[in-house]
């Protein structure tokens, strides 16, 4: 028969693209896009600090994020409440940041924390045994003056009348000096798990500067109330801003701090800081807006199991620089301002130009309107941290340069792209991470078809512990074009389970099967 023969092409004119290869597939829909998330600019902490976290992410085998934003916490605590940087006019900004970084467990984040805070708990050990002089003599002097107001007190209450309201004034006078008389508290530089109220009480005897650095986080669920049951977040606020809090509770005496000075350095699970939003008042009065965010990938699955180990001549340096300003910053009573070079404000004044634009409507940074405002803030703040360790032995002496400042927007710009990251997971629906993650499990495994029943025994069962989680996620995927139910075959009379539901993928999700 001839190609050319009516009777071989009957009927065809009457089929579609979809009798031939199936439903046609429409271009699919973005998930709420993430995109690859910057890896933390090592490269952009001065040489000792950069080689530390670098050094420490290597023998550890974490991504660099973790040990980077910790080395900026560990600066912030060696300095906090003695440094701050004048920007312009009367701008002026502490040098204390709070940092939260997002990795799930299982990651090491103690062994990096115990590696970075090390020259930390060194140096509060040595002004622990410093100060024990100091501390012995002023508490014997407290005991004394109490002893001599309490024998006055006596010696008047039991006088002639005559000579009963000199005692008393005595007596009188001895009682105040004795309630004057202060005991210094041991030096403590870092704390872990506190309440806000042993936070507040520990600000004010640590003359307003105290730190919290964990690797658990669990300091979120106390700012929710986890002992109080009401949101706490008022010394957290303060303690950032550096705004003078006062706090009276019966039976306590009034506790009073000028300039509080609160850093955070922590490491929580990154269902923690996609829930933190939940906090009642969180978002509203700013504190979600203090902290500078990291969501690294893990490495965990993926490591390397014999790395190159932390070089014993970089931990001594980093001990050396750490220990010498966290020492040297212990011995001051006030603080002292930076400020910048003509070229250093340049160059903040640029970026601020940048966050101003992307803050109107439209702009990239509207969603996160709050977090944003308080962007030129930070890298001002982290100017002076990277200041400090770039010039350890005399940083005060001299001003901000423009490499320094360029070097903290270029952190700004990392926090940035997570903090967007952040406040979309906060505010995305909960099936919006499931689907991503069968989304990248069917690009991974190249998957063109699957039942349903495959693919939750493929999953892990952490993400999805019973089938039925998969249906949220699936439908999500459905309604964004990525995947599409196939029509179940027809049932038989020999009755038994139903078939599990099979799927195909769209030719995007799986180029080249």
């Amino acid at each position: 028969m001839s190609p050319h023969d009516p009777e071989l092409w009957a009927g065809f004119d009457e089929m579609t693209p979809e009798d031939v290869a199936g439903p046609v597939w429409d271009e699919p829909v973005p998930l709420n896009p993430r995109g690859e998330l910057p890896t933390f600019p090592v490269d952009a902490l001065p040489g000792w600090l950069g080689a530390m976290a670098g050094g420490v992410a290597e023998e550890t085998q974490t991504p660099v994020d973790l040990a980077g934003c910790l080395a900026l916490a560990v600066i912030g605590t060696a300095a906090g409440g003695r440094i701050t940087v004048n920007v312009r006019g009367q701008w002026s900004e502490p040098v204390n940041i709070y940092t939260a970084v997002a990795l799930p467990p299982g990651n090491r984040k103690s062994a990096v924390f115990g590696l970075m805070i090390k020259p930390l708990l060194a140096a509060e050990q040595a002004l622990i045994e410093l100060t024990e002089g100091q501390r012995a003599e002023a508490s014997a002097a407290a005991l004394i003056s109490k002893a001599a107001a309490e024998k006055a007190a006596a010696k008047a209450a039991n006088a002639e009348p005559d000579k009963r309201a000199e005692l008393t004034a005595q007596a009188t006078s001895l009682a105040q000096e004795a309630r004057r008389a202060v005991v210094p508290a041991e030096p403590q530089l870092v704390a872990d798990d506190v309440t806000a109220e042993s936070l507040t009480t520990l600000l004010a005897q640590q003359d307003g500067r105290i730190s919290v650095l964990s690797p658990e986080g669990e300091i979120f669920e106390i700012i929710a109330g986890r002992y109080s049951g009401v949101p706490n977040m008022g010394i957290f606020l303060k303690g950032h801003a550096g705004d003078m809090a006062r706090v009276n509770r019966q039976a306590r005496d009034a506790q009073h701090i000028e300039n509080p000075a609160l850093t955070m350095g922590l490491a929580v699970q990154p269902e923690v800081l996609d829930s933190i939003g939940q906090i009642k008042g969180a978002d509203g009065r700013g504190l979600l807006a203090r902290f500078l965010y990291s969501k690294p990938e893990s490495f965990v699955g993926r490591r390397n199991l014999t790395p190159e180990l932390l070089a014993a001549a970089t931990a001594a340096d980093y001990t050396q620089k750490v220990g010498h300003l966290a020492l040297t910053f212990a011995a001051w009573s006030e603080p002292i301002a930076l400020t910048l070079t003509p070229e250093a404000d340049a160059v903040l004044l640029a970026y601020q130009r940048v966050t101003e634009a992307r803050l109107d409507k439209g702009g990239s940074l509207r969603p996160v309107i709050n977090w944003a405002s308080k962007r030129d803030g930070a890298v001002a703040r982290i100017a002076g941290l990277l200041h400090l360790a770039t010039h350890p032995a005399d940083a005060w002496t001299r001003p901000i340069a423009a490499d320094t400042m360029a070097a903290a927007t270029r952190l700004g710009d990392y926090f940035t792209a997570h903090a967007l990251d952040v406040f979309n997971a906060m505010k995305a629906d909960p099936a919006q991470e499931a689907a991503h993650t069968l989304l990248t499990h069917l690009r991974e495994t190249r998957t063109a078809t699957f039942t349903k029943r495959d693919l939750f025994r493929a999953v892990p069962r952490g993400d999805f512990p019973v089938m039925s989680d998969l249906d949220p996620a699936l439908t999500l995927l459905e309604e964004h074009g990525w995947v599409r139910q196939q029509p179940p075959p027809p049932r038989t009379t020999r009755g038994g389970r139903p078939p599990s539901p099979r799927y195909e993928t769209h030719p995007r999700t799986t180029p080249g099967t």
